[in-house]
């Protein structure tokens, strides 16, 4: 039996999305509404590969060539939510972070009350692979808590638990110290779920009051101060998630392997970032 040969180049929505000019979701959106054409002929359906060849203009305008995928490190403190807009009208991350910084995505979230490193990246396909829980990078949190754990009570969270009919994956949970009513964990998970400290701790009896994320894989919270931005060096974010170099990029660039990079070690080296030029006040 024959099979269709695979289409040469990359999806319309992708592509555009590369570009820095839209989400993936709001290309397709565009395409359907006539926005976009190819070769000077407007397009309605988002199931077209294109390649380099392909002339693209969006609303008119020729599209601009695919960026690089970058990846910047956020401090993100309390009161702010995770999304692009929020329906009750409560400040969001983007209205906090640096005006020269591009159109960028985060990689998961944080909630409302949570803080400590949070992602973000101009690249769609890279925020799909890592939120990914096949990454298998570790997210280490430290975690205050009102009560007095002890091991024995933390036992479920090392073993896995199913809440509400939802599986989490087994926790390492380590007690740091008691301080007064509270006390201070370290908590680390391989997968994302929503609220998913939160509900685990709260399953066992315990209440979060405070929760930082300290590390997403390789890349660190160090010590950036609350609001600050700090972009991740190019040759690390190609080491981290195994993407081409520039003078190997081409048209159909391959996604990040969800896998860290190897360094002289031949384990995944540390993440230098570098700072945003500046921050919104």
């Amino acid at each position: 039996m024959s099979t269709k040969p695979t289409p040469e180049g990359d999806r319309i929505a992708k592509v555009i999305a590369r570009a820095g000019l839209a989400s993936r979701r709001e290309a397709e959106r565009m395409i359907e509404e006539g926005r976009v054409a190819v070769n000077g002929r407007v397009i309605d359906r988002a199931a077209l590969n294109v390649t380099d060849r392909d002339r693209i203009e969006v609303d008119g305008k020729p599209l601009d060539a695919p960026e690089a995928a970058r990846i910047w490190l956020y401090h993100k403190p309390t009161g702010l939510v995770t999304t692009t807009k929020d329906e009750q009208g409560r400040p969001t991350i983007f209205d906090a972070l640096p005006d020269d910084l591009p159109r960028v995505m985060s990689v998961g979230r944080l909630d409302l009350n949570s803080e400590g490193l949070l992602l973000l990246t101009n690249d769609g396909a890279v925020k799909r692979k890592l939120e990914l829980p096949s990454t298998g990078w570790l997210r280490r949190y430290r975690v205050r808590v009102n009560g007095r754990p002890t091991d024995e009570m933390l036992a479920p969270l090392r073993e896995g638990l199913t809440i509400d009919g939802q599986t989490f994956q087994p926790m390492t949970v380590a007690i740091d110290r008691q301080q007064g009513a509270n006390a201070w964990l370290t908590v680390g998970l391989r997968e994302g779920k929503n609220r998913e400290v939160r509900r685990a701790m709260a399953d066992i009896g315990l209440t979060v009051n405070r929760l930082i994320r300290l590390s997403y894989g390789p890349f660190q919270l160090g010590q950036m101060k609350p609001g600050e931005v700090q972009e991740v060096r190019g040759r690390i974010v190609r080491d981290q998630l195994g993407l081409p170099s520039p003078a190997q990029e081409t048209t159909a660039r391959p996604g990040p392997s969800g896998k860290a990079g190897k360094g002289k070690t031949g384990k995944p080296g540390p993440a230098k970032p570098r700072n945003v030029t500046r921050k919104r006040r």
